[in-house]
């Protein structure tokens, strides 16, 4: 047996149970061992990069949704507004006054308002349902008054929304029909805490007093000098709607088809329907231009990683020209000699791709201890999911096959006469 043919008999060092193909690709790429490190190098910086950019921007967007929805409803169902019709005469074509005013939009609630929430629980995608009273109203503690944003709501049902228990800084979240609870700047600004009353009233005219039992930080110095809450029948009462609701709050369980669910909740009840996509525009557009630049950037890097492994494979084909003439020689296929550079290529992707994810995973590790919060906690939760480390080797392990096409292309089609005198 020559020396070249040794060297490319497998079995000298190789078990002998593995299919050929896999024999020849290891040893391909054993012999080839500086260029199988570098490009196993470049791979897995490329997939450390992808799994490192992909776990930051999706805890930097979570935490962004999460503070964003902690203080409202995904969907929230609003009473139509009024519209002044022009007035029109004897003539349909005639308009007796030409010049239309809006009206002033009053306080009125949703029509049937029992029967769309019974409609929208049905939903699959609908969470939570709560009913709601919102205005405005005037506290007054002494000499000092404030103008305030009520919001009369049922505790069980609005706080699965809004967690305020966890909220209170001083107090509880208890409220009953003679509770109300209070932001932290609102609190400052009156000179109050837990226990004290506080007359509420409304434009109306109607007033109520009533026991501060919680103050509630919301994160937000302007909502904590505006925002109470109440019992929704408390509400009804100080606002002139009794029985009736002047919101639902509505919670989905996949915050980003809030949308969708809205403009499906809207034409089967055919009450308005805003969702926090609508009303947070600017955000969520934001979100969405990270989530493209993300998807750029993985584009991009695969692409690098792609034409990486195609490089060198395609210098592997050159080098071993001469071996792959004397295999075709000794009776391999064209498709053998096919699979055998797709398998180098794959391979590597693999390869790559696990060394990558652990590289992906200690940056991560290391960016969380070094970058935190003034006060030493975490700056935002990342979640490094199992999900994505098999994407990432899959992906990896696709574009290694795909890169070394051309290669294995080129290789199956190699003349064994003009490859063994080359």
């Amino acid at each position: 047996m020559s020396a070249d043919t040794r060297s490319l008999n497998p079995a000298v060092v190789l078990p002998r149970w593995m299919p050929f193909e896999w024999l020849v690709a290891l040893r391909f790429l054993r012999e080839g061992r500086v260029q199988t490190a570098f490009i196993i190098g470049g791979v897995a910086i490329g997939v450390g990069v992808i799994v490192f950019m992909s776990a930051l921007l999706s805890g930097l967007q979570a935490n962004f949704v999460k503070r964003v929805l902690t203080g409202q409803a995904h969907i929230q169902l609003l009473p139509p507004k009024e519209v002044a019709r022009a007035l029109r005469g004897a003539d349909p074509q005639t308009i007796e006054g030409s010049i239309v005013q809006s009206p002033l939009q009053r306080l009125k609630s949703i029509d049937q308002w029992q029967s769309v929430s019974a409609q929208i629980k049905a939903l699959p995608e609908v969470n939570v349902v709560s009913p709601a009273v919102n205005g405005s109203a005037l506290v007054v503690r002494g000499d000092a008054s404030r103008a305030i944003s009520v919001i009369g709501m049922e505790p069980e049902l609005y706080f699965r929304i809004v967690p305020m228990p966890e909220k209170i800084v001083r107090g509880s979240a208890r409220v009953t029909v003679n509770d109300i609870l209070i932001g932290t700047e609102l609190a400052s600004d009156l000179g109050v805490s837990v226990g004290d009353k506080l007359r509420v009233t409304a434009a109306s005219g109607s007033a109520n007093t009533l026991t501060i039992t919680g103050i509630f930080d919301l994160g937000n110095k302007g909502a904590n000098a505006r925002t109470t809450l109440m019992a929704l029948r408390s509400a009804q009462s100080l606002l002139g709607l009794p029985g009736g609701v002047s919101a639902l709050d509505v919670t989905v369980h996949d915050v980003y088809a809030a949308e969708v669910v809205a403009r499906h909740i809207t034409a089967l009840t055919g009450v308005q329907a805003d969702s926090w996509i609508k009303t947070n525009e600017q955000f969520f557009t934001a979100v969405s231009a990270q989530t493209t630049a993300n998807t750029a950037i993985r584009v991009f890097v695969g692409l690098s990683v792609a034409f990486g492994i195609a490089s060198v494979l395609v210098v592997s084909v050159v080098q071993k020209s001469r071996e792959i003439g004397i295999l075709r020689a000794m009776g391999i296929t064209r498709g053998q000699i096919l699979r055998i550079f797709l398998l180098q290529g794959g391979l590597l992707g693999l390869g790559g791709a696990v060394v990558g994810s652990l590289l992906g995973s200690l940056g991560m590790v290391v960016w969380q201890q070094v970058q935190r919060n003034p006060d030493g906690t975490v700056m935002f939760a990342v979640s490094l999911e199992p999900l994505m480390f098999a994407t990432a080797l899959l992906l990896a392990t696709v574009t290694g096959l795909l890169a070394s096409f051309a290669p294995a292309m080129r290789a199956a089609r190699l003349d064994p006469v003009v490859a063994i005198r080359g």
